[in-house]
């Protein structure tokens, strides 16, 4: 029997895990936390293997001292976590074993894979990439931690940071694009649980590389299976690639 504990649990996806918790053989729900209770972690960790994270990056960031001390695996799914705040997030990694991925549905990291894999072989003086993204209107943050996974992998396998080619919007007069860019655009509206387009354009052809989510439990399963990988694995970093042999 593997112990959890949910942050963010009252959130939609808080809720999700919940369900699945409570229907999943080998799985026991051990604690629910969320804003309001942030301060009792110390107690609500004494019993759990794992803590799922699906929150806010102040609350995220107050997660890891307290995983870190308590000796508790830590799988964390909150997006817009800062450069900044990400350093913290690598110190506790030092005392414990975290998964940190900015979307856990098993296609998505495929598909990361895949876009890595054509960004190496599709040259930037031939080929530009352009990464679409929509979700939901009520999705606070722009671009997602999921599109945003996608053109670190499609950077770095051009041997570039993202940080130093990225073309996060485009509005009024803007030039040529650079070549080598990597830009992005976003959708807000409706019910959308997330779509990704990774396009590559070349000349007289266009490889598109497209990701649907039609339910958010996708992203809970994929938690779900990330928490049960790390439960016995050494204090260290990994992502959903290392959890599915990816890497």
């Amino acid at each position: 029997m593997i112990h959890i504990a949910i942050n963010g649990s009252a959130g939609r996806m808080g809720q999700t895990l919940a369900k699945l918790i409570n229907d999943a053989p080998r799985l026991q729900l051990s604690a629910q936390l969320d804003t309001h209770n942030i301060g009792t972690l110390p107690d609500a960790l004494k019993n759990a293997q794992v803590i799922i994270d699906f929150s806010v990056p102040e609350a995220t960031i107050a997660l890891c001292q307290a995983a870190a001390d308590a000796g508790v695996a830590l799988v964390i799914g909150t997006t817009g976590i800062s450069a900044e705040q990400e350093k913290i997030i690598h110190a506790a990694a030092k005392k414990i074993p975290v998964v940190y991925s900015g979307n856990y549905s098993l296609g998505v990291n495929v598909l990361a894979t895949l876009v890595e894999r054509a960004a190496a072989s599709l040259p930037p003086e031939l080929f530009d990439i352009e990464i679409f993204e929509s979700h939901h209107k009520h999705k606070v943050d722009a671009p997602s931690g999921t599109a945003m996974m996608l053109g670190r992998a499609a950077a770095e396998a051009r041997g570039k940071k993202l940080d130093d080619i990225i073309t996060p919007a485009r509005h009024g007069h803007t030039g040529a694009r650079s070549e080598g860019s990597i830009g992005f655009s976003v959708a807000r509206g409706g019910d959308v649980a997330g779509d990704h387009t990774v396009y590559f354009y070349g000349l007289q052809e266009r490889l598109e590389l497209t990701h649907r989510a039609t339910d958010r439990a996708i992203f809970a399963r994929g938690a779900l299976h990330a928490a049960r990988w790390v439960t016995d694995k050494p204090a260290g970093l990994y992502t959903m690639r290392d959890v599915l042999g990816l890497t």
